[in-house]
């Protein structure tokens, strides 16, 4: 409502002026990307009880469960990465925050020889563009593992351990994915395919933790969470509903609309992924993949939405932790 001198100029619902002002850019989307999601996205601009976005946590992200275990030690973890991925800094604070030493490990180290797993209780495979971003990046990635024999050895030897445990997001989420043959338990986790917008798609969406043996995930389950997504290649794709039944026991978080509801409707399921499916993980819980960036929200700061009592600093100087640190103090006490 405008109002001057007590006349009213204007009063207008906000569904109706917020349809108006995207129409052009609805029309030229219509055009330019998939025509159904965005129609999607722009339906939903209709919806006036929608409740926006929102969180709702099942745990005390003030609890720091790795505090008993930071002074003991730091074990090493590897923040593995690939020619063009960008995401590794950000992986490298949060679980430096956790109570690990995190050590920059490039493939070409382990390639030739100059970097061995055997020396890492961990290794988290960063997301970005490898390999400047083209199709397939995170799948060519896999095949400089699968097709070289010392790096092939490396990483079956690592997953074979009973004491490690390993996070593959975004592009480290598709290369991972594409290792199943060689990660115990991995055998159903999905493919990773171009987004159902047809486009790239950087997003602040809701996640909900679901019910896993993940050990990253461990007290989270039921959550609901503010998260990023950067990716173009993101959709799960199954062979047959046969395989996507048979993971789903597996499958640690979904994306979720703001009523709290599994989705595949875009915007909120960014990428089209079934049942929202967008993270995996083996029956032991020590191996992981996701297609969100949980590293890149590590402090609240970093959240373009979070309510309000998620405070922006704990101390003068130092920012809060969002609740998505609970993933990597999960990884620190696992490890002891």
């Amino acid at each position: 409502r405008v109002i001057r001198a007590t006349r009213p100029l204007l009063a207008e619902k906000r569904v109706d002026l917020q349809s108006a002002w995207s129409e052009t850019s609805h029309l030229i989307q219509s055009m330019r990307d998939n025509s159904a999601t965005a129609r999607e996205e722009f339906a939903r601009l209709n919806d006036a009880s929608d409740p926006g976005l929102n969180a709702n946590l099942t745990f005390d992200s003030a609890d720091d469960i790795a505090a008993p275990f930071i002074n003991i030690a730091k074990p090493r973890i590897a923040i593995l990465r690939e020619q063009g991925v960008n995401g590794q800094l950000e992986m490298a604070h949060a679980f430096t925050r956790a109570g690990f030493d995190a050590i920059d490990v490039h493939m070409s180290d382990i390639i030739a020889g100059r970097q061995s797993l055997k020396d890492f209780r961990g290794f988290a495979a960063c997301g970005g563009f490898s390999y400047g971003d083209v199709l397939g990046a995170g799948e060519g990635w896999a095949k400089s593992i699968l097709f070289k024999a010392r790096a092939h050895d490396e990483f079956e030897a690592f997953f074979k351990r009973s004491d490690s445990i390993a996070l593959g997001v975004c592009n480290g989420c598709q290369m991972m994915s594409n290792l199943h043959e060689i990660i115990p338990g991995a055998a159903n986790w999905p493919h990773f395919e171009k987004n159902a917008s047809e486009q790239y798609e950087a997003r602040t969406v809701l996640l909900e933790i679901g019910e896993s043996p993940s050990i990253l995930f461990a007290g989270m389950s039921g959550s609901r969470l503010p998260v990023v997504t950067a990716h173009g290649e993101g959709r799960a794709v199954f062979r047959d509903i046969a395989q996507r039944d048979a993971v789903r026991w597996l499958c640690a978080a979904n994306y979720v609309d703001n009523r709290g509801r599994a989705t595949e409707q875009f915007p909120a399921n960014p990428n089209g992924s079934p049942l929202g499916m967008t993270a995996f993980t083996t029956p032991d819980g020590r191996f992981t993949i996701m297609m969100p960036h949980p590293e890149r929200v590590a402090l609240n700061v970093n959240l373009s939405y979070r309510p309000h009592n998620w405070p922006a600093a704990d101390a003068p100087g130092r920012p809060a932790v969002s609740p998505w640190m609970r993933m990597f103090r999960n990884a620190r006490k696992w490890v002891g």
